[in-house]
């Protein structure tokens, strides 16, 4: 009797393991913002994402390519510098899944910007745009069937896109390839609570650049998830009962050069957290 009660117990628990969830069985591309290792070369930064347990990337404009390749992360790049980033991404088995926070200017500077994100395999531009490109972002979203996803920095920074409000505003009539960008500790510098703000927000939020903060302030600096004030647990949960699908980037901007550990150990209480959601 006492062999089968064993033997039963290991079998819940099997049951009880495999049923956990992860970010990958969500839909959630957990990666990180190539901008949290800015001060180094963009395979650098993808090396450091590896380091950090993750394979997805967002890039940001003008960071020194690396890796044996010339120039920077500019989406005016050649063809043949954008075949080798890709090869050298594959061969790391990272995937570059975002671009930005870029503001292009007037429709050329768009549709090349669009036409580098095409050819990268991109699934989301971050930007700012100009409200009067709105329309012309629309329609190249749609063209291109890939998603712009409005950022927001700082009310303090003079941001045009600091709060929802703003963001629902700005992308009513427009594809639903226009949303936001998710910067939950800027909405926190702001004075703004984020999951409040995720709440507004709600089917529009097409990626998040994912920070916890040591206080409630414009001058706050990042900590590790769960150790701050952004209480990460209920945006979790909230980002899980809005069936979220999509891009979380990890944007540590604190202790520059010697930030790996701190996101590796942000990425450890995020698993923890989603294996307890049911």
């Amino acid at each position: 009797m006492k062999k089968w009660l064993v033997l039963l117990a290991g079998l819940c628990m099997s049951t009880w393991v495999k049923a956990q969830l992860t970010p990958e069985k969500l839909g959630w591309k957990l990666g990180a913002q190539a901008w949290s290792f800015h001060q180094f070369s963009f395979f650098q930064a993808v090396d450091s994402t590896l380091a950090c347990g993750l394979h997805y990337i967002e890039a940001f404009p003008n960071q020194p390519i690396g890796g044996g390749i010339e120039g920077t992360m500019d989406y005016h790049m050649s063809a043949q510098t954008r075949r080798q980033i890709l090869q050298k991404l594959k061969e790391k088995g990272v995937t570059l899944v975002s671009y930005g926070v870029v503001v292009p200017q007037g429709e050329k500077e768009w549709r090349q910007l669009f036409d580098f994100a095409k050819a990268m395999g991109l699934l989301n531009i971050v930007s700012e745009p100009k409200k009067e490109d709105l329309p012309l972002v629309s329609k190249l979203c749609d063209e291109y069937h890939i998603n712009v996803a409005i950022h927001n920095h700082p009310r303090q920074s003079g941001a045009p896109y600091w709060s929802p409000d703003i963001v629902l505003d700005a992308i009513k009539g427009l594809s639903p390839r226009v949303g936001a960008c998710a910067d939950i500790g800027h909405w926190t510098r702001s004075g703004l609570n984020p999951v409040d703000c995720l709440r507004k927000l709600q089917g529009h939020i097409i990626e998040l650049h994912f920070k916890d903060l040591n206080e409630k302030s414009a001058d706050a600096h990042d900590v590790p998830w769960g150790q701050g004030v952004n209480d990460i647990s209920a945006v979790i949960h909230e980002l899980y009962r809005q069936h979220f699908k999509g891009v979380i980037s990890a944007e540590y901007e604190y202790d520059w050069g010697h930030n790996v550990h701190d996101i590796q150990e942000s990425v450890e209480y995020f698993r923890k957290v989603v294996a307890t959601l049911k």
